[in-house]
């Protein structure tokens, strides 16, 4: 007969196995055998946290010494904290549809937030063709759940292209609206598809962490993917007032004045106003807010019993608004932000938490982006890879297990529309520590070596052209490979030999 041999690496498991032998309870120990195996090999819960609008420097974590993220940092502490994450785009829906796709949204055509001007145009609904990772998971057998903001169809696309028709079982305020531009902003009556009203003057993040708390209750004994899309802290800018108050008291405290909060800067003929301090008490009560409902989800998984088999992903769809629509956010030492490919537009708060597999508390360097989270969900959850579905996105669990310390040799940006905050149509390559921006609007390019020059503020284009017109040369290819689309009065310019 042949022999089996097990190992365990937990020490109860061995005393707990030696125990039940020396008693010859082999019935016994062929159900806690069968229990553990079982525990071993069942699929693990996922919960996808995205907030929107939220700043590489937004949170306890990362510096921020005016907002209080304490359920986040936690998190951080015991997961994995990436300090070089990137949005796929520097506004929110084309970023979002690189984390359903695994595509760069170049590769789309979905380049623009929908509902925003058109030149170059842009796919306004998210294809049904496209194969979305929550479709994979609930083929899987996955319960999905979505909360949130979808803002992935337009208003003539309601219905047919809601979340429900992609992968989810469950939507809750997933519709067009890519914010809460209704009369009572954040607080109920919200008046939108998906979602009942509340009480009179409750908040929508509060309600939103309800949802997905009860959600957790019901399906906590089967695998199921929680997909937690918040409105905040996208503009209008509310909270409760209880909230903004104890921010109000620490921004006197601060005393700042308007020359503390604020400077000006000159980007090619354009001079423009940017926060570069953090005193915005409503702002700050938004982000403690969504804190607060990361904290309620946290909890849940742990009352449910069920967090050492749950992975937690924190991110968000774009930089900090810091340079128009009030300015509430600074993404100091990064530059400019929301709707621009400086770091400030694209870097992004990100934390994942996989227990078992994750050493509580590592912080990595390691460029990734929007778009590996498609692939390494798949490989978190035991399904094959589907490299002709995420095109552009890499699997990053080799990196999860510190077998690897890079997954990307280049990675690729373009947004080729004037944004909201002032940013111009603009392409970008990241290649190693250098990263080349090229502003199509007049063909001017910049480059920056980012792990020296993390507020890209010496342009190197003129120094290193040799470097310049390399990066320029692959980003050119890419352009080709994905039929970029660029605005009209714009022609592309071929490489030189």
């Amino acid at each position: 007969m042949k022999e089996v041999h097990f190992t365990f690496k937990n020490t109860t498991v061995l005393s707990m196995i030696s125990h039940l032998l020396k008693r010859k309870s082999l019935f016994l120990f062929a159900i806690f055998l069968s229990l553990n195996l079982y525990a071993q090999n069942k699929k693990p819960n996922i919960v996808f946290i995205l907030v929107d609008d939220l700043g590489w420097m937004d949170i306890s974590a990362n510096g921020s010494t005016f907002y209080e993220t304490p359920n986040i940092d936690q998190l951080a502490k015991e997961g994995i904290r990436f300090t070089q994450a990137y949005a796929a785009s520097p506004i929110c829906s084309p970023t979002r549809a690189s984390i359903l796709t695994g595509k760069n949204p170049a590769r789309i055509g979905l380049t623009q937030w929908i509902g925003g001007p058109g030149n170059p145009d842009y796919k306004r609904n998210l294809p049904l063709e496209e194969v979305l990772f929550p479709e994979l998971l609930q083929e899987a057998g996955y319960k999905t759940a979505f909360m949130g903001k979808w803002h992935l169809n337009n208003v003539e696309g309601e219905g047919t292209f809601w979340p429900d028709k992609q992968g989810f079982d469950v939507n809750v305020a997933g519709h067009f609206r890519g914010g809460l531009y209704i009369k009572n902003k954040y607080f109920s009556p919200w008046n939108i598809p998906n979602l009942e009203n509340g009480p009179e003057g409750e908040y929508m993040t509060d309600r939103l962490a309800k949802e997905a708390v009860d959600f957790i209750d019901q399906n906590a004994n089967d695998p199921f993917l929680l997909y937690f899309s918040l409105y905040s802290v996208h503009a209008p800018f509310d909270a409760p007032a209880d909230r903004v108050e104890k921010y109000n008291k620490k921004k006197e405290k601060l005393g700042l004045t308007d020359a503390d909060r604020f400077a000006e800067e000159t980007q090619g003929n354009l001079t423009f106003t940017y926060r570069k301090t953090q005193d915005h008490p409503t702002y700050a009560a938004m982000v403690e807010s969504m804190d607060m409902a990361v904290g309620k989800i946290l909890d849940k998984i742990k009352d449910q019993g069920i967090a050492d088999n749950t992975v937690v992903v924190f991110f968000a769809d774009n930089g900090g608004l810091s340079t128009s629509e009030g300015t509430p956010t600074a993404n100091t030492p990064l530059r400019a932000g929301k709707g621009w490919l400086y770091e400030g537009g694209i870097r992004e708060p990100a934390i994942i938490k996989w227990p078992g597999i994750i050493e509580p508390g590592t912080v990595s360097d390691a460029v990734i982006t929007s778009s590996d989270f498609y692939p390494t969900i798949l490989e978190m959850t035991g399904q094959a890879l589907r490299p002709e579905l995420h095109m552009d996105g890499k699997s990053i669990v080799p990196l999860l297990k510190g077998e690897s310390k890079d997954i990307h040799e280049s990675t690729y940006f373009h947004y080729p529309h004037i944004s909201n905050q002032k940013g111009s149509p603009s392409s970008a390559i990241r290649d190693g520590d250098y990263k080349l921006i090229v502003f199509l609007n007049d063909y001017r390019m910049e480059l920056y070596n980012i792990k020296h020059d993390i507020g890209e503020r010496n342009d190197l284009a003129s120094e290193l052209p040799e470097l310049r017109d390399h990066l320029y040369k692959k980003l050119y290819k890419w352009w080709d490979e994905v039929d970029a689309k660029f605005p009209k009065e714009f022609t592309i310019k071929a490489p030189k030999n």
